[in-house]
C-alpha cells in the first residue's frame, strides 16, 4: 500500500464530487480501527449523515476485521464490484449476515438517507488496472498510459 501522504494526495485528486471530501481525520480522532473511526466522525459530525464506501474486495474479508458487525450497524454501506469479486463477496459471511437489509441497485440512490443496517452492491464499470500498476505509470509520467489506467493528469 502506498504511504498515507500519498494516497490522500491521489484520493483528493479523484474526488471530483463535492460532497466527498478526503481526510486524514484518523489521524486527529486517535484511531485504529474503521468502527472507532465512524464513532468518532458520528460523535464529531452528528449532523452529516455517513456512508462507508468499500470495494467488493474488502466485503469478501470484512468478517476478519476489528467488530466489523458493527460497522453495519453504525452507517450505511455501499459495495463497490471489483474484478473476480463480485460474486464471491455476495456470497460471503457478511453479505449473507445482513442480506435482510441490502437495497437493490434500483435504490441504491437512497442509501444515504436509509438508518443501518442497510447497503448496496453496485455492479459498477470494472477496470482491471491494479493500484500497484497505477503507481508505477504515474512515476514513469507516462501520460497516455496513465489516462487509459483511468487517471487524470493535469497537464
Amino acid at each position: 500500500m502506498a504511504p498515507l501522504d500519498e494516497r490522500l494526495k491521489t484520493a483528493k485528486k479523484a474526488a471530483s464530487d463535492r460532497r466527498i471530501v478526503v481526510t486524514d481525520i484518523e489521524r486527529s480522532l486517535g484511531t485504529r480501527y474503521t468502527i472507532d473511526t465512524l464513532n468518532g466522525l458520528r460523535r464529531r459530525y452528528g449532523e452529516h449523515r455517513f456512508v462507508w464506501l468499500m470495494g467488493a474486495d474488502n466485503l469478501i474479508q470484512i468478517s476478519a476485521w476489528h467488530r466489523w458487525p458493527e460497522i453495519f450497524r453504525t452507517v450505511p454501506v455501499a459495495v463497490f464490484d471489483r474484478p473476480n469479486y463480485g460474486y464471491k463477496a455476495l456470497a460471503g459471511e457478511a453479505a449473507w449476515r445482513f442480506r435482510r437489509q441490502r437495497l437493490p441497485n434500483a435504490k441504491a440512490r437512497l442509501l444515504a438517507d436509509r438508518q443501518a443496517p442497510a447497503w448496496t452492491f453496485l455492479w459498477i464499470p470494472l477496470s482491471t488496472t491494479s493500484a500497484t500498476e497505477i503507481r508505477r505509470k504515474r512515476a514513469e509520467g507516462n501520460s497516455r498510459e496513465t489516462k487509459n489506467c483511468g487517471i487524470r493528469n493535469k497537464e
